[in-house]
């Protein structure tokens, strides 16, 4: 069975794409890019990943990500974090080493806007382009097509690659210079973490309260309150579900991104690191990988 959902792709000319990283986010999102009608060879650490991906999707696999590089016109990535990041681009075995002049190393992992901005001047000095494209959407967004993409990089790439990742998104914007497709999901992140603790307090108010909390939160989400966590995740937090979505792990590596980005910068996120802490709190609680809606269970 497909791991993607069908949706109709907008045309793009065909292109010689690779893919790294074949994660809950890459498999999909590598799989819209052959169904949209790209040639896609890939590369994973887990060679049986990419061999189950190329049974599915019929692309090609790489032994390394030089190989997969090799003759392609857009690289993208999907890893787990910096050092992650590293490995598959730079040394002998690296995307750069394959990349041949004028392509597009597209890298859509969470990281720092330092790295984002280390390895696009790796990449201007071997003649390559690098954008930091990271995303917004989850797993959910990745299996539908829906993601949102925050772009920083230069204009010219950014056009090339635009309609090209489309295939799996439903917005790709260009926000900035190298690393502001980085500073742009931290904001994000900031976000996310502030909203998902005030409706986390929000139903436990309310369940001790003796409310209906699922038509209470279908009524406040027809006003000033809504949100999409209050849509997506509001009734799975009153059942006190969470075995689903992004995980607590994630987040606390994303917001360590933005407390590490805050100190250098000197913004002031007293709320975000207080959730943070909360989050830590879930992990001691068992909870690494449940969602991050999961904030509500220290308040039980």
């Amino acid at each position: 069975m497909s791991t993607i959902n069908p949706r109709n792709y907008e045309a793009a000319e065909p292109r010689r794409l690779a893919f790294l990283g074949l994660g809950v986010m890459g498999h999909p999102m590598a799989g819209h890019l052959a169904r949209a009608g790209h040639q896609v060879t890939v590369y994973n650490r887990t060679e049986a990943k990419a061999g189950a991906w190329a049974d599915e999707f019929g692309g090609q696999v790489a032994a390394t990500p030089a190989a997969a590089a090799a003759g392609a016109d857009i690289v993208f990535a999907c890893v787990g974090n910096d050092d992650d990041l590293r490995s598959v681009v730079l040394g002998d075995s690296g995307a750069l080493a394959g990349m041949p002049p004028g392509a597009v190393f597209v890298d859509h992992t969470t990281a720092s806007a330092a790295i984002a901005r280390e390895l696009y001047g790796q990449a201007q000095a071997r003649g390559l382009h690098f954008i930091d494209a990271p995303v917004s959407g989850g797993q959910a967004g990745a299996v539908n097509g829906g993601l949102t993409v925050m772009c920083g990089g230069d204009s010219q790439p950014f056009d090339t690659i635009m309609p090209v990742a489309a295939a799996f998104a439903r917005a790709v914007t260009r926000v900035g210079d190298s690393g502001a497709g980085q500073l742009a999901k931290m904001v994000n992140q900031v976000a996310i973490a502030g909203l998902v603790q005030g409706l986390a307090e929000a139903i436990a108010f309310g369940q001790r309260a003796g409310l209906d909390m699922p038509l209470v939160l279908d009524v406040i989400g027809k006003g000033a309150a809504q949100s999409w966590q209050m849509d997506n995740r509001g009734k799975t937090m009153v059942e006190d579900r969470f075995d689903f979505g992004f995980a607590v792990d994630w987040m606390r590596k994303d917001l360590g991104l933005v407390l590490d980005e805050a100190r250098r910068n000197g913004a002031q996120l007293p709320v975000t690191a207080l959730v943070d802490q909360f989050y830590a709190e879930v992990q001691m609680l068992g909870g690494r990988r449940w969602d991050t809606s999961s904030l509500i269970r220290r308040l039980k």
